[in-house]
C-alpha cells in the first residue's frame, strides 16, 4: 500500500475565499514585473561593464578628407596626426585603421555601401593611453599639425553611460520596492478579508482552546502556498519574455548592442524572486493575523 504524504490539517476553509482567486494571480504579476526589472538592471550593468572594459582609456582620432590647394593630402595629414600622437605624453600606441576595418565598423549603419570606394570616408586612428592625457592640449596639437582632425574622448560618453546604468539600477530597485509594498498591501487585504469571512470559525477555535498563533499558521500556510504558485507562474512568464527578447537580439547587427542573455548566476538570482515574495507574504500574514486577533473583542 502506497503511503501518501501527510499535509497539515486546515481548520479554516480558506481555499474557497474570493480573495484566494486573485491573490495568486496578483502574485504572479508581481513576480513577472520584479523578474523583468531585475533582469533589465543586470543586462544594462553587463552592457555598461563590457563597454567600459573595452573602451576605457581609449581615444579615437578622425581625419576627414578635405579639398583645396592649401590643404595637404589626406595621407600626409594622417601621418602627421600619428606622429603627434606617438610623441604625446601618456599615449601608448596609435594605430591607423585600414579601409576594410572602417567599412566593417560602419556596415551596421551604412550597409554594404560602406565599402564603396567612391564614398569619401574619413581615416580613423585608434589610440590607446597608459596614463592621464591632456585631451585639450592634444586636440590643439592635432588641429595644428593635421587640419580636419578631430579627437573623440571615450571617457566623456562612458561617464554618461555609467550614469545611465546607475539610473537604470536605481529605477529597478524602486520598482522592486513598489512591488514589495504592493505585495504587502495585497496580503493584508486578503488576510483581513479571510478573517472577516471566517470570524465565527475563528471564535469557535478559540473556544476549543486554539491560540492566536495556531490560527495564524492556518493563514500563513495558505498565503505562502498561493505566493509560491503565483511566483512560479510569473517567473515562467518572465523567462519566456526574456528568451523572446534574446532571440530578437540575435537578428540585430549593431555591434555595440550586446546579446540580451543572462549568466547562470543571474538566472539563479531570478529564481529567488518567488521565494522572496513567499517570505514577505509569510511575515505579512503573521503580523496581520496576530494584530487583528489582538484587537478583536
Amino acid at each position: 500500500m502506497a503511503l501518501r504524504p501527510v499535509r497539515p490539517r486546515s481548520d479554516l476553509p480558506l481555499a474557497v475565499d474570493p480573495s484566494s482567486r486573485f491573490l495568486g494571480w496578483i502574485t504572479a504579476l508581481m513576480a513577472f514585473l520584479a523578474a523583468l526589472a531585475l533582469a533589465g538592471a543586470m543586462l544594462v550593468s553587463d552592457m555598461a561593464q563590457r563597454w567600459d572594459s573595452g573602451l576605457a582609456g581609449g581615444l579615437t582620432v578622425q581625419v576627414a578628407p578635405m579639398s583645396g590647394a592649401p590643404v595637404a593630402p589626406l595621407d600626409e595629414r594622417v601621418e602627421a596626426a600619428v606622429a603627434v600622437l606617438r610623441a604625446f605624453p601618456g599615449i601608448r600606441s596609435a594605430t591607423v585603421l585600414d579601409g576594410g576595418e572602417i567599412a566593417r565598423l560602419l556596415e551596421p549603419w551604412l550597409g554594404s555601401g560602406a565599402s564603396d570606394p567612391l564614398l569619401p570616408m574619413p581615416r580613423l586612428i585608434d589610440v590607446a593611453a597608459d596614463g592621464p592625457v591632456d585631451v585639450a592640449a592634444l586636440r590643439l596639437r592635432l588641429t595644428s599639425a593635421a587640419p580636419g582632425a578631430t579627437l573623440d574622448d571615450h571617457a566623456v560618453w562612458l561617464a554618461d553611460l555609467r550614469s545611465f546604468a546607475g539610473a537604470v539600477r536605481l529605477a529597478a530597485l524602486g520598482v522592486v520596492v513598489l512591488i514589495g509594498a504592493a505585495a504587502v498591501m495585497t496580503v493584508v487585504f486578503a488576510v483581513r478579508t479571510g478573517l472577516a469571512i471566517h470570524r465565527p470559525v475563528v471564535e469557535l477555535l478559540h473556544l476549543m482552546g486554539a491560540t492566536d498563533r495556531y490560527v495564524s499558521r492556518q493563514f500563513e500556510r495558505h498565503v505562502v502556498s498561493l505566493s509560491l504558485r503565483g511566483g512560479a507562474i510569473g517567473l515562467l512568464l518572465a523567462g519566456g519574455t526574456l528568451y523572446g527578447l534574446y532571440r530578437a537580439s540575435l537578428g540585430l547587427r549593431a555591434s555595440l548592442l550586446a546579446e540580451l542573455s543572462l549568466q547562470p548566476w543571474q538566472w539563479a538570482v531570478l529564481l529567488l524572486v518567488p521565494g522572496m515574495l513567499a517570505l514577505l507574504a509569510l511575515a505579512t500574514a503573521r503580523w496581520t493575523v496576530l494584530r487583528t486577533l489582538e484587537s478583536m473583542p
